[in-house]
């Protein structure tokens, strides 16, 4: 590794990160001295090279480097990786998550771990690496992670897209341990299967915990409709807290099968199953004069970059008009983004002009988001990616 290898920012471009933004965009680099190979650190300096940071080199990527420290004297080795993971193990502790044994543990550069996403069920851990500069540091994330008091399993699920933005190819598998059969998310009082090996990101969607508590305060004797299910949390938050009905729409049949699981599992009954496309069954039931008194809008990312941010509002305002129209007056409405390329301030805007379009009033009860184990810091808004709104119908 060649830790002497220096990157220049250009003159009046290192506004952000004195701000400790760790992200250095290739359009800000001036020049590279040394030859850095991909996941090597480098010393970042400004235009007149005093040095501010030291980062993860990345010459694929259009962040060209992803800060490790601003301290410079930082030795950026096995130790340090394994010290942050297990710093970051410790805050979670403290964040009094009740009921439960779903938990992340490390959410990238929020825990200053560019790259590195770990979730914890139980004593299974999973992670996945998406960045290069962790990914040469596979070995001591794993080493980390296995002595936590009580780990028994860590499954990598290094298998998303962005890989392939950093020059990296997919890699799954278990990498300490052995799976257990089957895995549970333990949630207020519920349990989840969870799909290590093949779910979507690493088999369940923790971020959404606050909000399926709130569903299931607000279910009772109510008719609910689930869309973008998946494995049915919501539905089965709803019917623990005393849904009248309950219509889940999922295009997965798989998906829905593990939902049939987890009504089981809870002693509870969803209702319908619907496998059918979200848009198409929305305007079905549009037609044929349904209505419900909760829906649940929880669509996969829609924008996966800020070039696709028009057709993902196009589909988010389509969506919301459509659940308006079928919504009962009275009724309740947990919309959702997830998708960080859509702020907070468009997605309201999005879901005012369906509110428009639709001919209904609507209030905001509640602005919904990520929970506490998925932080936001002040210096990188960028990790704020889940965003919405309960919207009371008038």
């Amino acid at each position: 590794m060649n830790e002497r290898a220096t990157l220049r920012l250009k003159t009046g471009r290192d506004r952000s990160l004195r701000r400790h933004h760790p992200w250095i965009m290739s359009g800000s680099v001036d020049h590279v001295l040394g030859d850095p190979q991909p996941g090597d650190t480098v010393v970042v300096v400004d235009e007149a090279s005093r040095p501010m940071a030291l980062a993860s080199y990345s010459p694929h990527s259009s962040i060209r480097a992803r800060v490790w420290a601003f301290d410079v004297q930082q030795s950026i080795d096995d130790g340090f990786v394994a010290a942050r993971i297990t710093a970051a193990a410790e805050r979670r502790r403290h964040l009094g998550i009740a009921d439960g044994d779903a938990v992340r543990l490390v959410f990238g550069e929020a825990d200053g771990l560019p790259g590195l996403v770990v979730d914890r069920y139980g004593s299974v851990v999973v992670f996945q690496i998406t960045t290069v500069g962790i990914d040469r540091r596979r070995d001591a994330v794993v080493a980390a992670l296995a002595s936590l008091d009580g780990v028994h399993c860590v499954f990598e699920r290094s298998d998303g897209d962005n890989r392939s933005r950093e020059g990296l190819e997919p890699t799954t598998g278990v990498r300490h341990g052995s799976l257990p059969e089957p895995v549970w998310a333990l949630e207020n009082g519920l349990r989840f299967h969870v799909d290590v090996e093949h779910g979507h990101k690493t088999g369940f969607y923790i971020d959404q915990r606050d909000s399926r508590r709130l569903v299931t305060e607000h279910s009772r004797d109510r008719a609910v409709l689930n869309v973008f299910g998946y494995t049915g949390s919501f539905s089965v938050a709803a019917a623990r807290g005393g849904a009248s009905s309950i219509t889940t729409i999922d295009s997965s049949g798989p998906a829905l099968l593990l939902a049939e699981t987890n009504a089981r599992a809870n002693e509870v009954n969803i209702g319908d199953l619907v496998e059918a496309d979200a848009f198409t069954e929305l305007r079905s039931l549009r037609d044929r004069g349904a209505s419900f008194d909760l829906i649940v809008l929880d669509p996969p990312k829609l924008a996966n970059n800020p070039n696709q941010v028009d057709r993902a509002t196009r589909a988010y305002k389509d969506l919301n008009l459509l659940a308006l129209k079928l919504l009962r007056p009275g009724g309740l409405l947990f919309t959702y983004s997830c998708s960080g390329a859509v702020s907070s301030d468009l997605f309201q805007k999005v879901v005012a002009g369906a509110a428009v379009d639709a001919n209904r009033e609507a209030h905001i009860v509640r602005r919904l988001g990520q929970p506490a184990d998925h932080p936001i810091p002040l210096h990188f808004p960028e990790a704020e990616y889940l965003k919405g709104l309960m919207l009371l119908a008038l």
